[in-house]
C-alpha cells in the first residue's frame, strides 16, 4: 500500500525489535481509521448476533461457537484457531510487496459486504453457523476492497484464501473421509497384490490375508483427513512465500489432495507388508508409530514438484560462474573500449 495519510508520512524511528517493527509498519498503513471504523461493528454484530443454535452452543457470539468447534473431543478442526495467526504471518512477510500496491478506496466493494450481510442472515435464520462464517471473512475481504481497493484485494487473495480452513467440518467431515477410506484401502490392497506380490483382501475399509493372520480397519482416523487438511494448509502457506505466479500457488494446493492420498498408501501399504513380514503385532507398530511417514512422504512429493515448477520459471537459474566470454570482434560493439574513437557527429 502506499502510505497516503498524513500520520505515515511523519519521521520513523529505527526498529530494534519485532514489536517496533510492527509499530512502524502500523503507522505506515494508510485508512487505518477507516478500516477500524468499519470493523468495529462487524465483530460486534457477529459477537452478539452470530449465532443462533443455543440447542448446541448456548452464546449468540459466532466466535464462542468456533472455539467450542475447534475443541470438541476427536475433533479434526483444532486448526481453526490457528489459521488467523497463519494468514496475519503471510501478510506479515509480505508487507513490503503490500506496501507498494497502489491504494485507493473502491466503493463498489461494499456489494461484496452486501452480500455477505444477506448469506450472514440466511445462515442465523436457518441456524447455520458455518455460513455466517463464510460471511464474516466476505464482509472482511470487502472492507479491504472499500478502504484499499481492488489491486490490494488481488495482492491478499491467496493468504485470504486460508480462512476457508476456520469452517468447521463437524459431522460433515464424513462427506470427505469415507471416500478417502475406500480410495486409500483400493490402492494400498492394488500395491500390495500387482507389485508386492501379498495375498491380501479388501472388503471395504477391512484389509486382511487369505489365512486371516492380520486383520485391519482403517478407520476415519486412519483416512488421511488430518494430513489432507495440514498439507492443503501449508501447501497454501508454501505457495504464497515462494511463488509470485498465480497458477502455481494453485497447483500447488491442488496436488495437496493427491500427494497426502499419496502419503497415507505409503503408509498403509506399510502395514500390510509388516503384517505380512512379522504379524499383526508389526502391522500396528508400523499403524500407530510411524504415522509421521504420511506426512514427510506427502510433504516430499510437495517440495520435488514445487521445486521442478521453480526451476522451469525464465530467469529462475542464476548464470553459472566461469571466465569472461570473449569480447566481441564486432566494431561497433566496442567503441568505446580504449584505443577506439567514436565517428564525430556531422
Amino acid at each position: 500500500m502506499n502510505p497516503s495519510s498524513p500520520e505515515s508520512s511523519k519521521p520513523i524511528p529505527e526498529s530494534g525489535s519485532l514489536i517496533n517493527e510492527i509499530l512502524v509498519a502500523f503507522r505506515q498503513i494508510p485508512n487505518k481509521g477507516f478500516f477500524l471504523l468499519l470493523l468495529v461493528p462487524w465483530l460486534a454484530l457477529f459477537q452478539f448476533l452470530g449465532n443462533s443454535t443455543f440447542g448446541y452452543i448456548d452464546t449468540p457470539s459466532l466466535f464462542a461457537w468456533m472455539w467450542g468447534a475447534y475443541n470438541v473431543a476427536d475433533s479434526e478442526d483444532g486448526h481453526g484457531s490457528l489459521i488467523p495467526f497463519v494468514v496475519l504471518g503471510l501478510l506479515w512477510w509480505k508487507r513490503d510487496k503490500l506496501q507498494a500496491v497502489p491504494c485507493s478506496p473502491w466503493p463498489y466493494a461494499l456489494a461484496l459486504v452486501g452480500v455477505a450481510l444477506a448469506m450472514h442472515s440466511i445462515g442465523y435464520v436457518i441456524q447455520q453457523p458455518r455460513i455466517s462464517i463464510v460471511s464474516f471473512f466476505l464482509g472482511l475481504y470487502g472492507f479491504v476492497g472499500q478502504v484499499w481497493g481492488r489491486h490490494l484485494m488481488k495482492a491478499v487473495l491467496f493468504p485470504f484464501v486460508l480462512f476457508v480452513f476456520n469452517v468447521p467440518l463437524g459431522s460433515l467431515a464424513e462427506l470427505i473421509t469415507v471416500p478417502l477410506r475406500i480410495v486409500v484401502t483400493q490402492l494400498s490392497v492394488g500395491i500390495s497384490q500387482g507389485l508386492l506380490g501379498i495375498d491380501v483382501i479388501r472388503e471395504g475399509s477391512q484389509i486382511f490375508d487369505a489365512n486371516h493372520t492380520f486383520r485391519y480397519d482403517v478407520a476415519p482416523a486412519c483416512s488421511g483427513i488430518r494430513s489432507l487438511i495440514s498439507l492443503v494448509v501449508l501447501s497454501t502457506i508454501y505457495g504464497a512465500i515462494t511463488f509470485n505466479v498465480v497458477w502455481k500457488r494453485w497447483l500447488l494446493v491442488v496436488l495437496a489432495v493427491p500427494f497426502a492420498v499419496a502419503g497415507n498408501v505409503f503408509r498403509i501399504t506399510g502395514v500390510i507388508v509388516a503384517a505380512e513380514a512379522f504379524g499383526q503385532n508389526a502391522g500396528q507398530m508400523v499403524e500407530q508409530k510411524l504415522g509421521f511417514v504420511t506426512f514427510i512422504f506427502a510433504i516430499g512429493l510437495m517440495l520435488l514438484t514445487s521445486r521442478f515448477i521453480r526451476d522451469s520459471e525464465p530467469g529462475s537459474n542464476p548464470p553459472k560462474s566461469g571466465p569472461t566470454p570473449p569480447r566481441s570482434l564486432d566494431r561497433k560493439k566496442n567503441l568505446n573500449e580504449p584505443g577506439e574513437r567514436a565517428p564525430e557527429a556531422a
